[in-house]
C-alpha cells in the first residue's frame, strides 16, 4: 500500500502551502488557477530539496500500512529510503531517478529507471493543466500535524469525475504533513500522515548508496521501459475523460519479482498515464492470458479505483485515484486500430 502515487505527488508540490501566509482563523478567498499553478511548482522543488526523516500512515478502506520514511538533498543529488514497517517487508531505495525495491525475506531485488514516467512538472510549466476548471483552491487556516504547525488547504473537485482533497504543509518548511481524500458525499475515503517527523536533518545519502549497492545474493529484476505511443502500439484513445491530458506513455517488461517465471520473456505491457494536474490515471494493455487473467473486476482500497477487463485478445486494466465512472471512461474509450 506504501508508496502510493498520491503520496509521492502530494510530497511533491504541497509546499507551496507554507508560501500562502495564511494565518487568519477562517478560509481565504479561493485561489486563482496561475496561483495555483505557481504554487504547485515552487512546491515540487521546494520538496525535493527538503531533508526529513519520519513515519508515514495511510489508512482507508479498512486497512492501515505505515513506514518508515528518510529524504535527503544534497547538491543537485536526491536519495530516499522507505521501509515498510507492517506485512512482507520491502525496502525502497531511491538515488535521483534510479529505485532498487528491495524483499529481504526472499532475496530479491527490482532495479528500474523512473525517469520516464515523472512527467507532472512539465504539464503544469506548460500551463496545460486547466486546474482552475476542475478544481477550486481555497486556504483554510492553520492546524497542528505530528506536533508541527500547518497550514490547511481544501481542492475542491468541481465535477463528479475526480476526488477533492484537504492538504497539511508544515508552516516553516512546506513539507507535506498529511493529505485526506475527499469523496463526492464529502466523506474521507483516505487519509496519508506523518505520524512523527524531523525536518531539516542531516544529509546521510552514503547510507542510501551504500544499501543500493549490497545486492549480492539477491535476484536481480531489471524492468526494460522504452517511451513509445498507443498510436504505434496500434491503439487509440477516441476521447479523454474532460481535463485529462496523456502525459507518459512506455512499453515496460514485467516479471513478477516474487516468483521465478518459466517464461524467459514475458510479453510487454503498454503503460500510459494521464493526468489533469493533481491526480494520476494509469492504463495498462497486455495480451490476455487464460491463465493469468480472470473475470473483469472493479475494486476500491481507500481512494484508489482498479478496473480490469478483456477487450479482445488483450487484457486492459486501468488504476487511479478517481471515482469509479472516470475509469469506466477511460476503458470504453480504448480501442485497438484496424490493421
Amino acid at each position: 500500500m506504501l508508496p502510493r502515487p498520491l503520496v509521492s505527488l502530494t510530497l511533491a508540490f504541497v509546499a507551496f502551502l507554507g508560501a500562502t501566509a495564511a494565518t487568519a482563523a477562517g478560509p481565504a478567498p479561493p485561489a486563482t488557477a496561475n496561483e495555483v499553478r505557481a504554487w504547485l511548482l515552487r512546491i515540487h522543488d521546494a520538496a525535493s530539496h527538503r531533508n526529513f526523516q519520519g513515519t508515514f500512515v495511510v489508512s482507508g478502506g479498512g486497512n492501515v500500512a505505515s513506514a518508515r520514511i528518510s529524504h535527503f538533498h544534497e547538491g543537485p543529488n536526491q536519495y530516499e529510503r522507505i521501509e515498510s514497517l507492517d506485512g512482507r517487508q520491502r525496502k525502497v531505495f531511491r538515488y535521483n531517478d534510479v529505485v532498487n525495491t528491495v524483499w529481504p525475506a526472499s532475496h530479491v531485488a527490482m532495479i528500474e529507471q523512473r525517469g520516464l514516467l515523472n512527467s507532472f512538472p512539465a504539464l503544469l510549466q506548460a500551463g496545460d493543466d486547466g486546474l482552475g476548471e476542475w478544481y477550486e483552491v481555497q486556504p483554510q487556516g492553520l492546524d497542528r500535524v505530528a506536533g508541527h504547525e500547518a497550514n490547511v488547504l481544501d481542492v475542491k473537485a468541481r465535477d463528479s469525475l475526480r476526488y477533492g482533497y484537504r492538504l497539511w504543509a508544515d508552516r516553516a518548511s512546506g513539507l507535506l504533513l498529511r493529505v485526506d481524500v475527499i469523496g463526492e458525499a464529502g466523506d474521507v475515503l483516505e487519509t496519508s500522515a506523518f505520524s512523527d517527523v524531523a525536518i531539516g536533518v542531516r544529509p546521510q545519502p552514503g547510507s542510501i548508496v551504500q544499501a543500493m549497492r549490497r545486492l549480492d545474493g539477491y535476484r536481480i529484476v531489471k524492468p526494460v521501459l522504452t517511451p513509445t505511443r498507443l498510436e504505434n502500439e496500434g491503439w487509440t484513445m477516441r476521447q479523454l475523460a474532460p481535463g485529462f491530458k496523456e502525459v507518459s506513455c512506455v512499453s515496460r517488461q514485467i516479471e513478477n519479482p516474487r516468483e521465478v517465471s518459466a517464461d524467459p520473456a514475458p510479453p510487454p505491457v503498454i503503460q500510459t498515464i494521464f493526468s489533469d494536474g493533481l491526480t494520476y490515471v494509469s492504463v495498462f494493455i497486455e495480451p490476455y492470458r487464460p491463465d493469468r487473467h480472470g473475470r473483469p473486476i472493479l475494486a476500491s482500497l481507500g481512494a484508489t479505483q482498479t478496473l480490469t477487463q478483456r477487450q479482445g485478445d488483450w487484457w486492459v486494466t486501468v488504476v487511479g485515484d478517481t471515482p469509479p465512472a472516470t475509469l469506466k471512461l477511460f476503458a470504453g474509450a480504448l480501442e485497438r486500430k484496424k490493421p
